[in-house]
């Protein structure tokens, strides 16, 4: 009897040490990659602080935000769907889901494959120089603010001097006002916005074709395989998971559209394709000084933004690819 409550004894003892060695190992486990945590503060401090922080703002979209009354002393709205109430029957409501849903899909379906087409491009090249002068001159738009891309597509599409309307002129043609016209202002988004993320795309992909093993490509070239087929079953596959992963978190973004861009470049000639769900919520919600419709906007498209990544991850689970 001695003997059995002796063994129930130190069956905890035992457990409690094997516990408190995890913890010490977990410790020193950490200690000893301190330096990549301190490296990791800056960011985590960034993201506390500027995004995690002003998510206690989100109750603007549930109140009558006065900006004397501040958040605290603002009443609630009656009933508490009141803003969002406002923005779903807006009779701007339809056409501002359709025009920032199909700019966002544009952007998506056609921003896809140039990036990678150029990292395959750039990837075969074997003139180091020639390939640092591309990758330098296609990386260089993404420096560019959309007030200087403007400046561009100006000088080039204006109506009156533009270079494009120009040469349609002394063709025989007559000039297009394409920054004005509803059939031409989606292609310059889409195509401005290729053109401007080119290089950048190009250079995340080649960092991950970087890191593919070159025996496969040694393998490939001992059976006589063509480098065609070297990128079809070699490269691709090998950056598949960075090819899914940006592509899940464009999805996260896809009721975005782009604000700065469409912002700078549209006009009130575009509004029926161009108006956004940003673009509108400037106007009418913090330009009128409507904070509380803005917040609700603006949860409405975090919402939605959330189950588009949740299910697009999932999706992806079951391809055999996930981000996470």
């Amino acid at each position: 009897m001695d003997k059995q409550i002796t063994v129930q004894q130190r069956v905890p003892e035992v457990g409690s040490r094997a516990r408190e060695s995890k913890l010490r190992q977990k410790i020193i486990q950490v200690w000893g990659f301190r330096a990549f945590y301190l490296m990791l503060l800056p960011g985590v401090i960034f993201y506390i602080v500027f995004k995690y922080i002003p998510m206690y703002g989100i109750i603007i979209a549930f109140k009558d935000f006065q900006m004397l009354d501040g958040i605290v002393g603002s009443h609630w709205a009656d009933p508490w769907y009141k803003h969002f109430q406002q923005f779903f029957h807006s009779p701007y409501f339809g056409q501002l889901m359709v025009n920032t849903i199909l700019i966002s899909v544009y952007k998506l379906v056609f921003g896809i494959a140039p990036p990678i087409i150029m990292a395959l491009l750039l990837n075969e090249c074997r003139l180091r120089w020639f390939k640092t002068i591309v990758q330098t001159m296609t990386y260089m738009p993404h420096f560019l603010s959309w007030v200087i891309i403007y400046g561009i597509l100006n000088t080039l599409l204006s109506q009156s001097s533009g270079i494009v309307n120009r040469w349609l002129v002394e063709g025989g043609g007559q000039s297009i006002g394409f920054m004005t016209s509803i059939d031409h202002f989606r292609t310059i988004l889409v195509a401005s916005e290729v053109w401007k993320d080119l290089g950048w795309g190009a250079i995340i992909y080649l960092a991950a074709m970087a890191s593919i093993d070159p025996t496969l490509y040694e393998a490939v070239r001992v059976d006589g395989g063509s480098r065609l087929r070297m990128m079809w079953h070699i490269t691709l596959p090998g950056i598949r998971n960075v090819i899914v992963l940006l592509l899940i978190l464009k999805l996260g973004h896809i009721m975005d559209a782009g604000f700065d861009q469409i912002y700078i470049l549209y006009n009130i000639q575009v509004y029926q394709v161009a108006d956004i769900l940003d673009t509108w919520v400037f106007r009418t919600g913090l330009q009128q000084l409507n904070f509380s419709l803005a917040a609700a906007v603006g949860l409405f498209k975090s919402i939605i933004g959330l189950v588009l990544v949740l299910g697009s991850n999932q999706l992806s689970k079951k391809w055999g690819e996930s981000a996470w």
